[in-house]
This record gives C-alpha cells, sequence and structure tokens, in this order.
C-alpha cells in the first residue's frame, strides 16, 4: 500500500501503512532486481532446451543462478521497504492510537536500521576479506567470492537508506498528528 493508506484490520480499526515510496536508488534496484531474474528465466529455460534436445547442460546454470537470487534477495529488500511490503505486526497496533501506532513504528525500523547496519557492515568486511584473500569458489567458473557478497553489503546499504528514508516519513506524519 502506499503512504497513508488504511486497512482494516479486522476489527474494524483503520491501520494506516506508512511508506516512503520508491525513490531513484529504490527504481535503480527494482530494474537491476528485474534483470536478475530475466537472467536466471533464460538461463533456467537454455538448460532445459540444452538437457532435453541436446542431452547435454551448461554446467553454469546452478551457480549463476544462485548468484543470480542472492542479487535479487538482497537489492529487493529496499523495494520492499519503500513500497511498505515488510510485514507488520498489526495484532499489537490495531489497539494502539494513531500517534503510538506511528511512534511504534518509528522504533522498529530504528531496530531494523540497526541490526540491518550490523549486517551490512560484516558482509563488507567479509567481501573485502575474501577480495584481499583473492577467494574463488569451488566450481568450474571459480567465481570471485567478493562479487556476490559485494552485492549482499550493498543490498543491505540500500535496506539501511531506504530504512531512513521511512522513518523521516513517520517522523513526518508523526508531527501531523501531533499538531
Amino acid at each position: 500500500m502506499s503512504a497513508g493508506q488504511d486497512s482494516l484490520d479486522g476489527l474494524g480499526h483503520a491501520i494506516e501503512h506508512i511508506a516512503a515510496g520508491p525513490g531513484p536508488l529504490e527504481d535503480a534496484s527494482e530494474w537491476l532486481s528485474s534483470l536478475a531474474l530475466i537472467a536466471m528465466i533464460l538461463l533456467i529455460g537454455t538448460e532445459a532446451i540444452v538437457r532435453n534436445v541436446f542431452g547435454g547442460s551448461l554446467q553454469i546454470t546452478d551457480e549463476i543462478c544462485g548468484y543470480l537470487l542472492v542479487a535479487v534477495t538482497f537489492l529487493s529488500m529496499s523495494v520492499s521497504e519503500a513500497h511498505g511490503a515488510f510485514h507488520r505486526v498489526e495484532l499489537v497496533q490495531a489497539r494502539l492510537g494513531r500517534r503510538a501506532r506511528i511512534v511504534l513504528q518509528i522504533v522498529f525500523d530504528a531496530c531494523a536500521l540497526v541490526a540491518s547496519a550490523l549486517v551490512a557492515w560484516q558482509v563488507t568486511r567479509l567481501a573485502m576479506n575474501s577480495w584481499r584473500a583473492e577467494d574463488v569458489a569451488p566450481t568450474p567458473l571459480q567465481t570471485p567470492l567478493w562479487l556476490p557478497q559485494s552485492v549482499m553489503g550493498i543490498g543491505m546499504a540500500l535496506l539501511c537508506l531506504a530504512l531512513l528514508r521511512s522513518m523521516r516519513t513517520k517522523a513526518r506524519r508523526l508531527a501531523q498528528v501531533a499538531s
């Protein structure tokens, strides 16, 4: 739901879903995620044709699609946050007033921001260590492991930015409610 839309929680209470909406970074992430998904579909389709028609295999489909799945997962998190698509504990929110609901959402986003920042930091450290050590996947492609690991770090950093935008949007809504 977009910013300001209400839904009924089953008890007749309207719960406002506040989302910042996608910005240029989320649009770019969504576009890259879409490209990765299309590449997965094409690669899997090609693998199916090669196996069924020619009796062979590309031998890289599992590995490449795994990396693309990681990219889709991590790059799409900021998009989901910007659209307000993550699950919320509406059972609790339904019993709170509008102001308390917004405060609770800001507190939850702050906790998510701390956790996401820690994960971004650790994944970035992992990618940097893999790059320095020249770690590669133990597969025929020998993919440098820093490539998928850096996408994970970028995705988490983008989620942190999206959470900051959401918190700012919710703080503005809270100021409107308070006045």
